[in-house]
């Protein structure tokens, strides 16, 4: 496996606070270093996170399906704004805990899933049943 250089923690930060809502620069950074596409970024405190839990949070849809297409790595909460509805039941009968971990800024795994939106309505009905 070759050795390459860290990248450079300034990148790594535009990339994952662009990945909020700038679709075109996310493309141009990716186009520009491909590494980044599962970079994680320590907002503080151990907060984590990557451009696609960026995306995922803000709901969108757009830029985690991009980055997704690109081969980032896809976890529960983005499963879940995506619509995703059997990955999060499958993951969640797997590790039922999962269904109270955060996500960056201790976003939880139901307000990503209402950050998706429409798209995200069965996850968004399956996770409030098990609340109940």
């Amino acid at each position: 496996m070759e050795k390459r250089p860290a990248l450079s923690a300034e990148m790594v930060h535009e990339f994952v606070a662009n990945a909020h809502g700038d679709l075109q620069r996310v493309q141009e950074l990716l186009a520009q270093e491909p590494a980044l596409l599962n970079a994680a970024w320590d907002w503080g405190g151990g907060d984590w996170e990557t451009a696609l839990g960026a995306a995922s949070h803000m709901g969108r849809r757009d830029i985690a399906l991009y980055l997704l297409k690109h081969g980032a790595r896809i976890d529960i909460f983005a499963a879940a704004m995506l619509g995703q509805v059997e990955i999060v039941q499958t993951l969640l009968q797997a590790f039922p805990g999962m269904v109270q971990e955060k996500g960056p800024h201790g976003i939880s795994l139901l307000d990503h899933a209402k950050a998706g939106g429409e798209e995200a309505a069965l996850v968004l009905t399956f996770l409030q049943s098990l609340s109940q």
